[in-house]
């Protein structure tokens, strides 16, 4: 199975509450402009997990305006930045054992880099730009991931994509 994870997109400081935070307008252009690119890598994703603050699910939003998904979400409290990653890597494990096909997970610093070194033995927390995305492959009969690629709105830009 294939995991897709997404930090959500540059957020806008100024609000109530961490979780009431929106995203800034360049948070959307970027997670549409990584959700076009992931696009054309035909992901197939079957599923969707997502964080219940506001820029992640905003991020999703904007991700869905440029890629095909299932027209529902998990909303998981987990997915939180202080979330417990053990227990997400444990549900995307019996998701893997369900045979879905790929999954993109939308949430924040530091859960998703944390989610990488849970699912990949051996690989530090990578750091994630807002908006970026890593695809980690999970062996469900190993339970093992490797990462396969990462890549951020900025290397997009330095490609010219």
């Amino acid at each position: 199975m294939y995991i897709f994870i997404m930090r959500h997109g540059e957020a806008a400081l100024d609000s109530p509450s961490d979780a009431t935070r929106e995203l800034t307008p360049r948070g959307c252009q970027e997670s549409q402009k990584m959700a076009h690119w992931l696009s054309q890598q035909s992901p197939e994703i079957d599923c969707i997990l997502v964080s219940p603050y506001t820029r992640a699910e905003q991020t999703l939003k904007a991700v869905r305006e440029n890629l095909t998904l299932p027209d529902s979400e998990q909303v998981l409290n987990e997915l939180t930045p202080s979330g417990d990653v053990e227990l997400v890597a444990s549900y995307l494990q019996v998701l893997a054992m369900q045979e879905h096909n790929s999954v993109l997970v939308v949430s924040h610093l530091p859960l998703v880099g944390y989610l990488v070194s849970e699912l990949v033995p051996g690989q530090a927390p990578p750091m994630f730009a807002t908006s970026s995305i890593a695809c980690v492959k999970l062996d469900h009969k190993t339970g093992k991931g490797s990462l396969l690629w990462q890549t951020s709105p900025a290397q997009l830009t330095a490609n010219g994509q």
